[in-house]
């Protein structure tokens, strides 16, 4: 492409210091902490949740499929960008990537804690962590803060800090504390996110019905599939709540989700609209149908998903995202300008354009000039 690349989804590997060195003195003896088990590798630790977090999926970049495995990996054996700000660089530049919105990896399953001010801790420690991370390289890292929002008011206080810190974005818990995304008890955080310039996220496996836990039916490669459907009810719930009606500037990112089955989607959500809102009621009236709001207040992140790019025209394209994911077992790195040669033959220079540069650009304020003279 004519142009920078930006993957609008990738992770940080979480160091074994990431909570110990940077939570609150009251919460040391309690933070995350990596461990060394036999056979089941490096893994953090988390006081409150049922089983350790093993890093092995983390290091699966690059790997063939055969040698992808969860467990009995070693923290010395991951792509060293993954912490070290320096190496990334050269690992961007191996992908032909000029730049990367950065999400959690450990954090994302922290995201299901049951102890909201426990979370909280964390992820204040993980974000003064990703933002000296981030300042090694501001122009080709652009992080993605975290908050637990215990209530809407502690919620748009981690916002005001997450801004302060430098940090572009923000991860949301899956579940909120209180009430649903959809209470009006959030207007004022939206507002808040809004005033920021705060595009807000919310990233596959960060809702705790849709995080492995759930029963599956059948082998367990079926969950797998499943798991976009917690993005999916987060979705539904914003705009047939009523959400975007209220706050028509709020800009949501779906992360991970994959996008193929956006134009499905919208179409199911208007048909629910026009032909059962008699008898399944939205949470409120609305003025727009509400295929209108997805397409213009939700962003999709996706990676491989070549159907995305086939029935881009049947979306607002303007709001997909490309993405490599690295360094996660559903990265496309090292090999992402060979698959994008192959999967985006079919758009025009200025689709292509959009989805792996602009509309990320726009969304996040990149100076894509500043950006492409940064990553050489």
């Amino acid at each position: 492409m004519d142009g920078p690349v930006i993957s609008a989804d990738s992770h940080i590997t979480e160091p074994p210091n990431t909570y110990v060195d940077f939570i609150e003195a009251k919460w040391k003896d309690r933070a995350p902490r990596m461990r060394y088990v036999e056979k089941l590798g490096d893994a953090f630790f988390v006081e409150g949740l049922p089983s350790p977090v093993p890093m092995g999926l983390v290091a699966a970049a690059g790997k063939p499929p055969q040698e992808i495995r969860a467990t009995g990996v070693r923290f010395a054996e991951m792509h060293r960008g993954g912490w070290d700000p320096d190496a990334r660089m050269a690992e961007q530049d191996r992908d032909g990537v000029a730049a990367e919105v950065i999400y959690p990896t450990v954090g994302m399953v922290l995201c299901n804690h049951p102890d909201f001010d426990f979370k909280r801790a964390c992820f204040a420690a993980y974000n003064r962590w990703l933002a000296a991370y981030c300042s090694a390289h501001p122009e080709r890292l652009l992080g993605c803060g975290q908050l637990a929002m215990k209530t809407p008011e502690d919620g748009m206080r981690e916002l005001d800090e997450i801004r302060r810190l430098g940090l572009r974005g923000v991860m949301m818990p899956g579940n909120p504390a209180l009430e649903d995304y959809d209470s009006r008890a959030y207007d004022p955080f939206w507002e808040k996110a809004i005033e920021l310039g705060l595009p807000l996220s919310f990233h596959i496996l960060t809702d705790r019905n849709y995080a492995f836990a759930h029963r599956v039916r059948g082998p367990k490669m079926n969950g797998f599939l499943s798991i976009v459907r917690g993005c999916q009810d987060i979705l539904g719930t914003l705009v047939l709540g009523g959400v975007f009606e209220r706050h028509p500037r709020l800009q949501v990112v779906c992360v991970e989700a994959d996008a193929g089955w956006v134009p499905h989607y919208m179409y199911r959500m208007d048909h629910a609209y026009k032909r059962h809102r008699y008898w399944l009621p939205a949470g409120q009236e609305l003025s727009k149908l509400p295929s209108e709001y997805f397409a213009e207040n939700i962003y999709v992140t996706f990676q491989d998903d070549w159907v995305a790019f086939k029935v881009a025209a049947f979306m607002n394209w303007r709001r997909l995202l490309w993405a490599n994911d690295f360094p996660h077992s559903d990265s496309t790195w090292p090999w992402s300008q060979e698959m994008l040669a192959e999967h985006t033959q079919q758009l025009t220079a200025e689709q292509k354009r959009g989805i792996l540069c602009e509309n990320v650009a726009a969304l996040y304020g990149i100076d894509v000039a500043a950006l492409a003279s940064a990553a050489g």
